[in-house]
């Protein structure tokens, strides 16, 4: 995955499999087949979208880094019985400027919100 969200950020187009494969050459020494494999599971569970190309495909992430790391935020915090103290705990774990930026995102939602 963070090979396909480097590569989108950086502008390009989805990548092959072969792509991918290369670009993790560096850090371990994987099968052609075994990238492939790895790429369509991760298609078929619904992590990555992909095209034809040819004979080949083109992977692309389903969602942002970001969307998907909140997705495995909200995963957590179905996990506790009492969500309020994960969060308490979570905000009290955040350094000075993560706490700045929950603080304005809660704002915005709060500006956001109908009134009731």
């Amino acid at each position: 995955m963070e090979v396909l969200w480097a590569h989108e950020d950086a502008g390009g187009q989805p990548a092959t499999a072969r792509e991918v494969g290369h670009a993790l050459a560096g850090e371990r020494d994987l099968a052609y087949t075994t990238v492939m494999t790895v790429l369509d599971r991760l298609a078929k569970k619904g992590f990555l979208r992909r095209t034809r190309d040819g004979r080949a495909w083109r992977y692309r992430p389903a969602a942002s880094r970001e969307d998907y790391v909140t997705e495995l935020m909200l995963g957590a915090l179905e996990l506790t019985g009492d969500r309020g103290a994960a969060l308490a705990h979570f905000a009290q774990s955040v350094s000075g400027d993560e706490a700045e930026v929950l603080r304005r995102a809660l704002e915005d939602l709060t500006r956001k919100e109908p009134p009731g």
